[in-house]
């Protein structure tokens, strides 16, 4: 790739990468089904884990899977344009961390969106499927044991990257964007969990389940 065309992947796949992200599929299926915007109860975060404080568990299901696809979509169709059309490997960490951040701030909710857990799975997964597997195997170990979901995010955004950088070379190829961009990840989610932090520290944090207030 010539450095005019780079100059030109690079916005263009962090734009189509965010507006993806963007999506707020909290908000969007809680409309199609007929349920109290996320927004409005439990911690108001238009995320899976809110939803599911609605009591609708289909719901939650839904959120969680449309939020994790439209991280992995964005970094497939990344994937798509440098195995066709020769694009950088590089770009690969721009879509994936954009998409992600799209999702925190998103354009269609007055850049007021949601901490990003499902959406940072979906995109390790398009990069990484093993990395996604450990990440996820993590969050499903800490959220059984300890039944906080924030707490199982918190640990899991620990380990991703460094789950990356001990499997580099040896699991899978060293990319420098891809170690940059979860690193980036890692530090927005744990940024997004302050208050659940504070929560987690007074024992004042809502477990998995727990009904809307």
């Amino acid at each position: 790739m010539n450095a005019v065309s780079f100059a030109v992947a690079v916005p263009l796949v962090a734009l189509l990468s965010y507006l993806l992200g963007s999506l707020p599929f909290a908000v969007i299926v809680s409309k199609i089904m007929g349920l109290q915007d996320p927004r409005t109860f439990g911690s108001k975060n238009p995320g899976a884990t809110n939803v599911l404080r609605s009591g609708n568990k289909k719901a939650a299901i839904l959120t969680l899977l449309g939020d994790a696809f439209k991280g992995w979509l964005a970094v497939f169709l990344t994937q798509q344009a440098i195995s066709n059309w020769g694009w950088a490997p590089t770009l690969l960490g721009v879509s994936a961390f954009f998409a992600f951040l799209g999702h925190l701030y998103p354009v269609f909710l007055g850049f007021k969106g949601g901490k990003g857990v499902a959406t940072a799975l979906g995109v390790i997964l398009a990069l990484l499927p093993w990395l996604a597997l450990a990440t996820a195997a993590t969050w499903l170990i800490i959220a059984y044991v300890s039944r906080y979901s924030s707490l199982a995010a918190i640990i899991s955004a620990v380990f991703a990257p460094l789950f990356y950088l001990l499997g580099a070379k040896v699991v899978w190829p060293m990319n420098a964007s891809i170690a940059t961009a979860l690193v980036l990840i890692s530090a927005f989610l744990l940024w997004r969990h302050q208050e659940n932090i504070r929560r987690l520290l007074t024992g004042k944090e809502s477990k998995i389940g727990s009904k809307k207030k």
